[in-house]
């Protein structure tokens, strides 16, 4: 598989928390639930989104929001609006002043609002999806995000995913939840997509070199087999190339030579399978091409500051 498509194969919704809500102005909720990922569909607008750190954007309906955690962001019917509802870890809702609120504004299945029936000259409609469990977004997918990316209606074709998650969101049925991780992952993947074709997309260089013939396979080679005892030298024999020229074009591609990208790589896979499995630090060492957990723990600590099983624990208490 291409390197994104590597990646995106690792970002599974597990226990999904998918959410509709109603909210006639004036209204403003403020999401700190630190969750790492957020993707809002825009139903019926207008909106505003308010990055913690930047200018609020306008979202019309159509829109596709996607806010990446632990970062705080604030939705309101106008960006003056105060803030009335915070979505704290959990999720639960509480007021601004940190008082729990009734669960009086829940509206029905998977459905919730500002506790007045829905107009139809003023409400804004949100469909939230929230990828809320360590492990479930590659780290080398969440660090190639901007804070907020917003994609016009004009710019995709998900319209018909969104309708069809917004129609199954407000139904029980057998193996519903199932259905609904489904449907994010997809909508996940179509944002993406859609966000790497932007000519403006300041999208990392190793997304972009899937049709290079001699750095794409290199990339397929790393990802397919990290455990793997790859060396320049039988990289560049698996690619038809000498090693100089392996390493000239992987570097200027990639923006670095292949043996550091294949540590990095090595090192993000070993973080995924701390948290999402229950392995030995060993086993782990040995699924990613080292030949101890000591070894692991050495690189692992180099370049991430903390030890494999400091960094398990961590991931683990995160609410």
């Amino acid at each position: 598989m291409d390197p994104f498509s590597v990646l995106l194969d690792g970002a599974r919704a597990r226990g999904t928390f998918v959410l509709r809500t109603i909210l006639n102005p004036p209204w403003s909720v403020q999401v700190r639930d630190r969750v790492p990922l957020n993707l809002v569909a825009v139903l019926r607008g207008p909106a505003w989104v308010t990055p913690g750190a930047g200018d609020a954007v306008r979202l019309n309906a159509g829109d596709i929001a996607m806010m990446r955690g632990p970062d705080v962001f604030t939705f309101a019917d106008d960006p003056r609006t105060p803030v009335q509802v915070v979505i704290q870890p959990g999720p639960r809702r509480t007021a601004a002043t940190g008082a729990e609120l009734p669960e009086a504004a829940d509206l029905g299945v998977r459905t919730w609002g500002n506790g007045e029936p829905a107009r139809e000259d003023g409400s804004s409609v949100l469909l939230i999806g929230k990828y809320s469990g360590p492990g479930e977004i590659a780290t080398r997918l969440l660090r190639a995000l901007p804070p907020l990316l917003v994609i016009p209606p004009a710019a995709h074709i998900e319209s018909a995913l969104v309708s069809l998650l917004a129609k199954e969101t407000v139904r029980n049925a057998t193996g519903q939840d199932l259905v609904l991780e489904r449907l994010l992952d997809l909508l996940l993947v179509g944002v993406f997509r859609e966000w790497l074709t932007r000519p403006d997309a300041d999208a990392p260089a190793w997304s972009r070199v899937n049709g290079d013939p001699v750095v794409g396979s290199v990339l397929r080679l790393i990802h397919g087999d990290p455990g793997r005892l790859w060396t320049v030298a039988e990289l560049a024999r698996e690619a038809g190339v000498s090693r100089a020229t392996l390493a000239r074009r992987f570097t200027g591609l990639v923006g670095m030579p292949p043996m550091a990208y294949l540590t990095g790589w090595r090192l993000d896979v070993a973080a995924d399978l701390l948290v999402e499995s229950d392995a030995t630090v060993d086993a782990v060492a040995r699924q990613v091409g080292y030949g101890s957990g000591f070894a692991l723990s050495a690189a692992f600590k180099r370049a991430r500051g903390i030890s494999p099983q400091r960094y398990r624990a961590h991931a683990r208490d995160r609410p």
